[in-house]
């Protein structure tokens, strides 16, 4: 298949904000003191009865994305568990690189896992960046819209995204590193679906990225530097709930990968899974 330089351009422009992230979450996840989730010996309670499936984002994995948001909705009495899913070249511990539609079919499987093994009849998925856009898949075409019923995008992406011009890195590599593109291509087959036009994103959109049957929640930031423009994250479309960080806390300065580790995202998605549960807002400075 031929590789247009436009193409690969958009490739090299994903993969660098996958790597930027794969680069700084082993620090991260350094900091993590236990897990607090994944155990597969939890039943649901009746005030919970879905457990709920965490979803992470492009190039990280189940354990670095949700270090920080896990523990605190299983503390909330939740069933959690996670997965890493579309790994490829760059080992087990990347995820995210395999095309969203074969990642969507992998997330399937894990629902179902989950399903039998907790007795429960659906699940509730919390999802970042591709974790949002991924599932948002899953849930229409998938199969999903039965299973699930609480839908949470944080850093949600879902008509894709400019990266804020990182399309000039993707020049400059392009013109100094012969044969880089092919090689990306092969390396995250989710790259070229990322960026506007792609047919993926084509599907996702037609008629309606939201489906009947679960309750979406998209919560964006208006400081997010990787999905750009941010209101890709919004779905403004019926059945679902849109949320901006900066209105319902307008000290929160996160940018996309500070949502992963915000206390006023973990309040939101809680209040999203219950609304009894009011979320609070408390000053957030970390912009990035």
């Amino acid at each position: 298949m031929r590789v247009t330089n436009g193409g690969v351009k958009r490739t090299l422009a994903v993969l660098a904000a996958a790597l930027t992230f794969g680069a700084v979450a082993p620090s991260v996840a350094d900091a993590a003191t236990g897990s607090g989730w994944n155990d597969w010996a939890c039943r649901p309670t009746a005030a919970h009865p879905q457990p709920v499936v965490l979803v992470h984002g492009l190039g990280a994995n189940d354990s670095v994305n949700w270090f920080f948001h896990a523990p605190k909705i299983a503390g909330a009495g939740y069933c959690v568990f996670s997965l890493t899913y579309g790994t490829g070249i760059l080992g087990p511990g990347v995820g995210g690189l395999a095309s969203m539609r074969d990642s969507a079919a992998q997330l399937g499987r894990f629902v179902d896992r989950v399903t039998t093994a907790t007795g429960a009849a659906k699940v509730d998925i919390v999802g970042h960046s591709e974790g949002s856009t991924m599932p948002a898949y899953y849930l229409k075409y998938g199969g999903g819209a039965a299973k699930v019923a609480h839908f949470v995008g944080f850093g949600a992406n879902y008509r894709g995204t400019t990266l804020g011009g990182l399309d000039a890195l993707a020049e400059a590599l392009l013109t100094t590193v012969p044969g880089l593109g092919a090689i990306l291509k092969t390396a995250c087959g989710a790259c070229t679906e990322y960026l506007a036009p792609s047919a993926f994103l084509d599907d996702l959109a037609r008629g309606g990225v939201h489906v009947a049957g679960p309750a979406y929640t998209s919560i964006v930031s208006k400081y997010d530097e990787v999905v750009t423009p941010y209101t890709s994250g919004i779905l403004n479309e019926p059945g679902a709930t849109d949320i901006v960080l900066q209105d319902f806390c307008p000290s929160d300065a996160a940018g996309h990968l500070g949502q992963a580790i915000d206390p006023n995202v973990t309040g939101l998605i809680l209040h999203a899974l219950d609304a009894s549960h009011a979320p609070s807002c408390t000053p957030f400075t970390l912009p990035l």
